[in-house]
């Protein structure tokens, strides 16, 4: 990674420490235990302007690009991940959106999913595990007059709820290309499941999600399948890129733990793996490369820096598992009560870990590339 640039400078969105305060802070162990859905907070957070970077102006956006979206949700997510990850999905689903030829479905969803009026979710976990060759596509589209009849069940879509939109894509029947389209929950053929129960992040709206001849019309479609290959590639890398504010807020947040843990227990805490000057120094490294690339992911969606923006996140994976493990070790005892901060870290670590692209995937693209690479090398 390039340590040679600074970290992107500010990233702190006029009064959002207020509303983490207000809002957040108060309702952090409820929403990791309890399940609870942070709903005003997200919405209160879209008319304050944190979700309006990935958007033009033109749809209500502030164009301030995805290094301002990455740092609002690395501030929230030194606080709660649950939250950073909603988060996560708006922003995916709001740059979805603004990277489509569908200007007509811009106009009509942009400005309420930038203001919070409207929640969305981002469904292309199985449709990225599918185009890789390690999962099989769970749902199927369909041709049929003026659109296409989806087919399917999808196990975990987050940030969903009543009156939610999502971006989900699958393969074509007869074509095998894939088809991208923008899904509202209270859509006749569409219906929303409770799922499974999980270690941490339960208060991210997770849901399964069933199509049961879910009629998209044309006027939904992202991307048609003879666009989606390109278009895939535009909202790729900054997709998997914006993980990244969840990462660097969760290594924070322990770095923070550690240091605190310190004043007290210092004197034994020095022999210790991972110290805070050390996870400082590669937190450093992480940001500095990560608003590099989120810089030149601003001025040119098409920019060739794949193979960087994995090897950044997995590396953001690897510090978060190494943080919040120094940072349960540093805080002891303390550390492994019920509704302590360094425990939940470590949970949403590993949350950081395997959320697509988990670090098995990771490792395996970056494999292929350099496989790729390799085969490209002319003869000698």
């Amino acid at each position: 990674m390039d340590a040679t640039k600074p970290a992107a400078n500010g990233g702190e969105l006029p009064g959002l420490a207020e509303l983490i305060a207000k809002q957040l802070q108060p309702d952090v162990v409820t929403i990791d235990q309890d399940g609870f859905y942070p709903r005003q907070f997200l919405q209160d957070l879209g008319e304050l302007g944190g979700y309006a970077g990935v958007v033009a102006p033109a749809f209500g956006g502030s164009g301030l690009g995805l290094t301002h979206s990455v740092q609002v949700m690395a501030k929230v997510s030194q606080t709660c991940l649950s939250t950073g990850f909603a988060i996560w999905c708006q922003t995916a689903c709001l740059r979805y959106l603004q990277l489509s030829d569908n200007e007509n479905l811009k106009i009509r969803f942009l400005p309420a999913l930038v203001d919070g009026r409207l929640l969305g979710g981002t469904g292309l976990s199985n449709t990225l595990k599918f185009k890789c060759g390690i999962e099989r596509a769970l749902l199927k589209a369909r041709r049929v007059a003026g659109g296409y009849a989806i087919n399917g069940n999808l196990p975990w879509v987050s940030n969903l709820g009543p009156g939610h939109v999502f971006v989900t894509g699958c393969p074509v029947e007869d074509d095998g290309r894939l088809l991208f389209f923008l899904v509202e929950t209270q859509r006749n053929g569409f219906r929303l499941v409770e799922g499974a129960h999980f270690a941490a992040m339960e208060g991210t709206g997770t849901q399964a999600c069933q199509f049961r001849d879910y009629f998209v019309g044309d006027d939904y479609v992202l991307a048609q399948p003879e666009k989606s290959e390109n278009y895939l590639a535009k909202i790729k890398p900054g997709m998997i890129l914006a993980q990244m504010g969840m990462g660097l807020g969760l290594i924070r947040a322990c770095i923070d733990l550690i240091e605190s843990a310190n004043k007290s227990s210092g004197l034994t805490n020095q022999y210790l793996d991972d110290q805070a000057e050390e996870l400082a120094d590669e937190l450093a490294i992480a940001e500095r490369e990560t608003y590099r690339l989120t810089r030149l992911l601003d001025n040119d969606t098409t920019a060739d820096v794949l193979a960087d923006v994995l090897k950044v996140r997995l590396a953001g994976s690897e510090l978060s598992l190494r943080a919040s493990q120094s940072a349960l070790l540093h805080q002891g005892a303390k550390g492994f009560l019920t509704h302590s901060a360094a425990q939940r870290k470590v949970r949403e670590a590993y949350f950081v870990a395997i959320v697509t692209p988990a670090i098995k995937q990771l490792r395996r693209e970056l494999a292929n590339l350099k496989s790729a690479e390799v085969c490209a090398l002319p003869l000698s």
